[in-house]
């Protein structure tokens, strides 16, 4: 797997990497993350990659890393841990 760019933003931590034909578009928010796997094949360039993180994309995420804890939470709640 090779690291191709770190991609600022002030909500998440966003990498983007290649492997096996694949990007993988990695975010990280504290204990969470989430990968997206897109195929080089769909893309007519790593800067397509980019275009994708957009800010309603971005934010999706954010809202979605908010949904995990929530998650998390309730099964610590539920088994009084």
């Amino acid at each position: 797997m090779r690291q191709l760019a770190i991609i600022p933003h002030a909500e998440a931590k966003i990498t983007l990497f290649s492997w096996n034909g694949k990007y993988l578009i990695k975010l990280e928010k504290g204990p969470f993350e989430q990968t997206y796997k897109v195929s080089e094949l769909d893309l007519t360039s790593e800067a397509d990659v980019h275009l994708l993180l957009d800010d309603e994309f971005v934010q999706a995420a954010v809202q979605r890393f908010k949904g995990m804890q929530q998650d998390l939470q309730a099964a610590f709640d539920r088994h009084g841990i």
